[in-house]
């Protein structure tokens, strides 16, 4: 089964992504395989399992925060809540939000294939995240009625295969499937 499906490093070239090549170095260390549920367990410090402990990622959503600021996508502000200060991390890079919303857009009405073994898989898996993030509707939401409506049964289609279906027939895709599936769970 996807959930079941274990993750093998098959290169450990740098990507020059400091988390991924932190990502990379962990899966490398492990001396058994882990499944992409355990993983992304680990990785975003949803585990607490004191054997494993050294494969979590510190303060995940601060240095992916932090990277996009420095990529000029987000901004940091101090938002003050009545007895505590907040920093938060809003757009500022409006042009590339709206690429990316504009790409989803697309592959689900103008691109629409039919068939997500026809997807682009980076769009697949910015699909699979939009959904997982629960951002999806938001991407839509531009969008007139009755092509927001086509683009959300669409998207729900797709997105209510069953992904063990479709990982037993991906070339490429697996993991891809492999993480809806432990989202799903």
């Amino acid at each position: 089964s996807a959930l079941s499906f274990q993750v093998l490093l098959k290169s450990d070239t740098p990507t020059g992504d400091v988390l991924l090549d932190e990502t990379l170095r962990h899966i490398k260390a492990t001396e058994s395989a882990e499944t992409v549920q355990a993983w992304i367990e680990l990785l975003t410090g949803e585990t607490w399992n004191p054997f494993k402990l050294q494969y979590q990622l510190r303060n995940v959503r601060e240095r992916i925060a932090k990277a996009l600021v420095e990529k000029g996508i987000l901004t940091t502000e101090k938002q003050n809540f009545l007895l505590f200060d907040m920093t938060t991390h809003p757009v500022s890079n409006a042009t590339e939000k709206q690429r990316l919303v504009r790409k989803l857009q697309e592959s689900m009405l103008e691109r629409w294939v039919n068939d997500p073994h026809r997807m682009d898989r980076r769009t697949l898996a910015l699909l699979v995240l939009a959904h997982s993030s629960d951002v999806l509707e938001n991407v839509f939401a531009s969008l007139a009625d009755d092509k927001y409506d086509v683009a959300m049964n669409r998207t729900k289609d797709l997105l209510d295969t069953d992904p063990e279906v479709e990982a037993a027939k991906a070339r490429g895709t697996e993991m891809i499937w492999a993480v809806l599936a432990a989202f799903n769970k």
